[in-house]
């Protein structure tokens, strides 16, 4: 029974630190409606600048209190990488925008794969163990509050005007540039704190646990969820993580071909449902939002 729950706490804590990192991403894809394919670059700037803290600079303090400090030190570096890449690439649009954030993430992976006090190619190892499955929903929790208090309000609603139509929210006196600046920071922080999460909990960071492929991943995640909805982000999220390990344990011909069978599910629910299972809907999370739709 406790090898179970040794297999068990850990993949929730990742289910978690993925929902954070798709909630991120729907701020900018989703809602905003900016093509972004370099959240792993985000994701890998708060996870080594959180490892650092923890291996450099962290004091004897409490562990809780460490976690706190590390993931801000994550949340404010990788935000500032959003405002970064933001400023210089949100006045390109569509496939272009693309383009220059997948680059901004390879670019941030080969960087830490050539930088000796972050590991280099062998890797960050024995970093401090301070996450736990609490402070991971503790942090989840905190963020889908946020994210749908701030839909409620103007800058949520300027956002998503955006996300329909670009020149008419211009023509409305609304700052495009501004609000899409605003989510690539917001979803790059947001980032940054999965980052630290997942290098306190996994205590060894490599380079290519940041590779284009988990941008892609977390991208289908809230392509399957529903694009626009914090609802189905969260789904998409516990499904893609949660669906990998359990094609692994039906059998071992099926745990051979689990990665084809997961890529076929995949096609399949784009054919069956292309807007996602909840489109655009939400679900009434404890009464968050106004009108929950089922």
């Amino acid at each position: 029974m406790s090898g179970f729950f040794d297999y068990l706490i850990p993949l929730l804590s990742n289910v978690g630190i993925f929902i954070i990192l798709a909630l991120g991403l729907n701020l900018i894809n989703g809602i905003c409606g900016q093509f972004s394919l370099g959240h792993a670059g985000f994701w890998a700037v708060g996870a080594y600048a959180a490892g650092a803290y923890g291996l450099y600079f962290a004091p004897e303090i409490p562990n809780f209190i460490n976690l706190f400090i590390s993931c801000l030190v994550g949340m404010i570096t990788s935000a500032l990488f959003g405002l970064a890449i933001g400023i210089p690439c949100l006045r390109l649009r569509g496939d272009y925008l693309a383009i220059a954030t997948l680059g901004f993430g390879e670019i941030i992976r080969i960087v830490i794969m050539n930088t000796d006090k972050l590991g280099g190619p062998r890797g960050m190892t024995n970093i401090p163990h301070w996450t736990n499955i609490f402070w991971v929903y503790a942090w989840v929790i905190l963020f889908i509050f946020i994210i749908v208090n701030f839909l409620k309000g103007p800058h949520g609603r300027a956002m998503i005007s955006v996300r329909e139509d670009e020149i008419a929210s211009e023509s409305m006196g609304i700052n495009t540039f501004k609000y899409k600046t605003m989510a690539v920071v917001i979803g790059a922080a947001m980032a940054g704190v999965a980052g630290a999460l997942f290098a306190h909990g996994q205590q060894f960071l490599h380079p290519n646990n940041f590779t284009f492929m988990w941008s892609v991943i977390i991208l289908l995640m809230i392509i399957l969820g529903g694009l626009g909805s914090v609802t189905g982000a969260i789904l998409g999220a516990i499904i893609l993580t949660i669906l990998p390990e359990l094609l692994r344990f039906m059998g071992t011909t099926i745990a051979e071909w689990r990665m084809v069978i997961y890529s076929l599910l995949l096609i399949a629910l784009m054919l069956w449902r292309p807007s996602g299972i909840l489109g655009k809907r939400e679900i009434n999370l404890l009464g968050l939002f106004k009108k929950g739709k089922t």
